[in-house]
């Protein structure tokens, strides 16, 4: 991994020979290097998964009732092909889904929402109330669907 000397010496016979002048090796000779990452690769591939194996134990029992996983109920807004924008169970315009969106949000602690929208809304519609959402203060917006539709691959799920 250093610089090496190529000795350029010039002369004939044993009288002639004098010192010759060195020239300083300006490649780097990478090959220890490559070996030492190589191995170092090979015992880091062998020792994660290792150290990803919990430790067994086996918890003590209580009669203490388990944390709640969500602290309120999660919001959910609602499209239906009618055009009926629901915010939980209660319909709104939608000129004034913004500003009861901001309220709602001042009143909780989390941004999460759920949007629901029925298939056949145009994109731009569904997008338009997404950009709502964002603009009422929830930031966190998960889109509902139903399990086993169509895959990608052509196949029905």
């Amino acid at each position: 991994m250093g610089a090496g000397v190529i000795k350029s010496g010039g002369g004939g016979g044993r009288r002639g020979r004098r010192r010759g002048k060195s020239a300083v090796m300006a490649e780097i000779n990478v090959t220890p290097f490559v070996d030492v990452m190589l191995v170092l690769l090979i015992i880091f591939m062998v020792a994660a998964p290792l150290m990803t194996v919990g430790v067994p134990v086996e918890l003590p029992k209580t009669a203490a009732s388990s944390l709640p996983t969500e602290q309120e109920e999660p919001l959910t807004v609602t499209l239906t092909l009618d055009g009926i924008m629901m915010i939980q169970n209660t319909e709104i315009q939608p000129s004034e889904m913004i500003a009861k969106l901001r309220a709602i949000a001042a009143e909780r602690q989390d941004d999460k929402v759920f949007l629901r929208a029925d298939g056949a809304i145009p994109y731009e519609q569904v997008v338009q109330v997404m950009g709502a959402l964002n603009a009422g203060g929830f930031r966190n917006i998960g889109l509902v669907t139903d399990t086993g539709g169509p895959r990608l691959d052509g196949s029905d799920g």
